[in-house]
């Protein structure tokens, strides 16, 4: 390993250091990434196209998805109007119909997208052509991580690396794991993954890792910082998640469609979900297998060439990135104000701003990613997500926008502002109910009228807006499932039409008793945000293990409550009310159970040996999901996740070597300034007598201080071994 000079000694032993090893990561190749305003921006900043695009716009697409929607939102609200103005209308009358619309709108949008792509699909789009013999520019497969497992992700990367360079084109890409882990054991377990998998794929791997000192701005900013340091020596970088995976041959299609058109700055792709064995993560499997496709082909087709990105498993054209997307921080405090968390929607639209084109290829094979394990771990990532939409309420006036780029951050917003409308829609339903029931009607106003008001419902109409709101909510499901139904191979890959039927309705029935949970929760999100709780961010949960019932209960105990609550007064107001509000009653009262069941392993797996919710890929697993699996069982019996960061150090000089070498260069401290975890931390290696102490004394935030000094570092593993002197003395 070459090596410049600057000496260091650790426990008696000379380590040469410096800021970085020539194989950790390349010379730097800055390119500049200046700062987006969102408040002033000119047409003439718009880069004009470079090759002719037939058809660019899909304005028919887009006529049908919401002139469709418009329409049948339009008839819906007549309908429901009639519903309640059987004589003169009350305000909670008007209130209910107001919701309601709200709602309905959403739901036809998707109905009305979701034919569209079922349409596309009944065509059988064509697949893409073979694999292109050469590649002109170079791309970085970027994976960033915070906290992650080192089994998982290192051979995740090693997997997809591996399926490249299968393809014969793999001199074209290089592979980058950017850190930004704040646990020490995480950050020095990736060290030695990193090292272990350098040694295993040779010195001209390309294979390289960055660690932050701060993760500032989160993934957004690691990301940007990789494009300003290092993003000039590349074309292109695709993006991936700590869970993704992509085939070779899917990596290779999304660089030559790239190379293809120089007017695309995003292309991204449809990840299904892999690789997963819980109840909850089967069925997110199962829907997102067999219904994704119609979702994301409607979306295809009227978002043409104005396009959204998802933040993973998509490449991107680096100059215009880093030209385009440096994200400013929003005015305030956080949750609404500060660095914008749900990034990717904003980066696509402000390249999309700049003249570039972002767009999906949905029949592209071989890109994938994995579930949350349950229906907690969902809420907990799902309640960062809500907080970053709904801070696209401040951006969604970007002076410059695309309408498809505002109708994104639309559709964000209203995916979560969905829960509390339906919230309100049952309560003033309850309390027209209870109006009707209870209280007497005050048939002439104080105001002279000639009709009395009588706050009443024609329960026909009712009955049968319910059957359209249903079976509009229930369709793109249908679309899904008859399309996989008349794929023969498909079907039989699903366990035949009768399993593959069966799965449907189990899916469908737990969706909708967990619908509620998820209203209830989202609804939470929403009210906490507005009130101004930040969510952090927090590692996701990624094993298949469950969660101690204890807390289940503790988070779903309220849920179960109001269920009860809710129901018993339904039941006493009118039986008819008990019987509409019948679905969500269950799913309340069944949240701790529905919980417990969606995080089982046990279950999950029953299902799949009985064909219940199976996809093709898991009849036939993905190369590369089935390789990622054989490396993260190696990975996993090297033990890098499971032990002590400062005592591998401490046990390791090569280790040691590698970790200081790899140190980021820090601005200089200043004479004076007394960090708090810096004294601790000194503090207690001063006071500590063995290696075992001082592991077990320091605090988190003391470690990862520590890990980052090398003089503290020193005094720290010169401390002697308190295990091997106790050892000496059972001996003598």
């Amino acid at each position: 390993m070459a090596i410049s000079v600057d000496t260091l000694e650790l426990s008696g032993s000379p380590i040469t250091a410096i800021s970085r090893p020539e194989a950790a990561m390349p010379p730097e190749s800055p390119l500049s990434m200046p700062t987006q305003d969102l408040r002033r921006w000119s047409s003439s900043q718009e880069r004009s196209l470079v090759a002719e695009h037939p058809g660019r716009t899909p304005v028919l697409a887009r006529l049908f998805v919401f002139g469709g929607a418009l329409l049948l939102t339009a008839y819906g609200a007549y309908e429901m109007y009639q519903v309640v103005s059987v004589s003169r209308t009350t305000v909670l009358q008007y209130v209910l119909l107001a919701l309601f619309t709200i709602n309905f709108s959403w739901i036809a949008l998707a109905f009305t997208s979701g034919l569209l792509g079922f349409l596309v699909l009944l065509r059988r789009p064509r697949l893409p052509d073979r694999l292109p013999p050469s590649l002109k520019a170079r791309t970085a497969i970027v994976m960033p991580v915070y906290n992650e497992q080192t089994a998982r992700t290192f051979a995740a990367l090693e997997a997809i690396r591996e399926s490249v360079e299968a393809t014969g084109l793999g001199e074209h890409f290089d592979y980058f794991i950017l850190s930004d882990s704040t646990s020490p054991d995480a950050w020095v377990a990736e060290e030695r993954a990193f090292q272990a998998l350098r040694d295993r794929a040779g010195p001209q791997a390309r294979i390289y890792y960055r660690h932050r000192h701060k993760n500032h701005h989160r993934k957004a900013g690691n990301i940007a910082d990789f494009v300003s340091r290092w993003g000039g020596h590349y074309d292109h970088m695709l993006v991936l998640d700590a869970d993704s995976l992509m085939e070779g041959s899917c990596i290779i299609h999304l660089a030559a469609a790239m190379e293809a058109d120089p007017d695309a700055g995003i292309i991204q792709t449809l990840p299904l979900i892999i690789n997963r064995n819980t109840l909850f993560a089967r069925l997110q499997q199962f829907a997102a297998r067999i219904y994704g496709p119609v979702i994301a082909s409607g979306l295809s087709a009227w978002m043409g060439s104005d396009g959204n990105y998802w933040g993973h498993n998509a490449i991107i054209r680096t100059k215009a990135f880093a030209g385009h997307a440096g994200l400013p921080d929003l005015p305030g405090r956080p949750p609404l104000g500060g660095h914008i968390l749900s990034h990717d929607f904003v980066e696509a639209a402000l390249i999309l701003r700049a003249g570039w084109k972002v767009y999906m290829l949905p029949n592209l094979g071989g890109s994938y990613e994995e579930s949350p394990p349950s229906l907690i771990d969902l809420s907990a990532r799902d309640r960062r997500w809500c907080q970053g939409n709904l801070q696209h309420l401040r951006v969604i006036g970007t002076r410059g926008l695309k309408l498809p780029s505002r109708q994104h951050f639309a559709t964000g917003i209203m995916s979560y502002l969905a829960s509390p409308f339906w919230l309100f829609q049952l309560i003033v339903g309850i309390a027209l109910v209870l109006q009707t029931t209870y209280i007497r009607p005050e048939y002439f106003s104080r105001d002279f009228g000639l009709f009395p008001v009588w706050p009443r419902f024609d329960p026909e109409r009712a009955l049968a807006l319910f059957a359209l709101t249903m079976g509009i909510l229930l369709a793109p499901k249908l679309f899904g499932l008859v399309l996989m139904l008349f794929d023969r191979q498909g079907r039989r890959a699903c366990g035949g039409a009768i399993r593959l039927l069966a799965s449907s309705i189990i899916e469908i029935i737990l969706s909708a008793l967990m619908a509620p949970i998820l209203m209830l929760i989202q609804s939470g999100s929403v009210f906490q945000i507005l009130l101004g709780r930040d969510t952090g961010w927090q590692p996701q949960r990624r094993d298949d293990g469950s969660i101690p019932f204890r807390d289940i209960v503790r988070r779903h105990r309220w849920h179960t409550v109001l269920g009860a609550f809710t129901g018993l007064s339904a039941f006493l107001i009118a039986t008819s009310l008990f019987l509409w509000m019948s679905p969500t009653i269950v799913g309340l009262l069944l949240a701790i159970p529905l919980s417990w069941l969606s995080g089982q392993l046990a279950i999950g797996l029953a299902l799949k040996r009985a064909g219940l919710l199976l996809t093709p890929e898991e009849s036939t697993p993905p190369s590369v999901a089935t390789r990622a699996n054989e490396l993260m069982s190696q990975n996993a019996e090297l033990g890098f996740d499971d032990e002590d960061a400062l005592l591998a150090l401490y046990r390791d000089p090569d280790l040691r070597e590698i970790h200081v070498a790899m140190l980021p260069s820090l601005p200089p401290r200043r004479r004076g300034d007394i960090e708090t975890e810096r004294a601790l931390a000194t503090a207690r290696i001063a006071d500590a007598e063995t290696i075992q102490e001082a592991a077990a004394w320091l605090k988190p935030k003391e470690r990862f201080l520590l890990l980052h000094d090398k003089a503290l570092l020193d005094s720290t593993l010169r401390l002697r071994d308190g295990a091997a002197a106790q050892t000496q003395a059972a001996a003598e």
